[in-house]
């Protein structure tokens, strides 16, 4: 019995070895892990994927900024352009009915959502040269424009695919 013993043992201790090593996943992108949205300019990604974080970030709201004055043109670009925009008096883009204080209100914070993320992320990065960003600090970033950029779709704003150039 004690053959058996030690063979079963011997068996027991290298089953490892004959075992089929598990599949790893591969890492899913940082832009899928946040729902990043796709709609934004490929440039975004191959900034963010360069290393160049700031500027990712700078470009995702420039484009938002793009947007909106399509949608709403007249305006001077930036703060301007999203407070005329969104201005729950004569809104330009209308993201609510208007019609209760809350979808007046529900319009004015929007307002504020779009100008503030004009000033605070994209004016830095626009006008300084030595704005440096960590990778978390632009997918917030650009979690921010993604969030606005899908309000705008749920208003009917057409987002046109864009295209990188060569």
């Amino acid at each position: 019995m004690t053959a058996a013993l030690s063979a079963f043992e011997h068996v027991a201790r290298t089953a490892h070895r004959y075992s089929v090593e598990p599949v790893v996943a591969p890492a899913t992108h940082p832009f899928e892990q946040r729902e990043i949205s796709p709609d934004l300019p490929p440039k975004v990604r191959i900034l963010f994927d360069d290393g160049h974080f700031a500027e990712a970030a700078f470009e995702a709201l420039k484009y938002l900024d793009s947007l909106v004055g399509k949608a709403a043109p007249g305006a001077k670009a930036g703060e301007a352009r999203m407070m005329a925009a969104f201005n729950e008096a004569a809104p330009l883009i209308s993201l609510t009915p208007l019609s209760t204080d809350s979808e007046r209100d529900e319009q004015r914070g929007y307002k504020f959502l779009f100008a503030g993320a004009i000033i605070g992320i994209r004016n830095p990065r626009g006008h300084e040269y030595s704005v440096v960003d960590s990778p978390d600090l632009c997918l917030d970033h650009l979690s921010i424009a993604s969030a606005l950029l899908r309000r705008l779709q749920r208003a009917g704003v057409a987002i046109r695919p864009t295209t990188t150039r060569s």
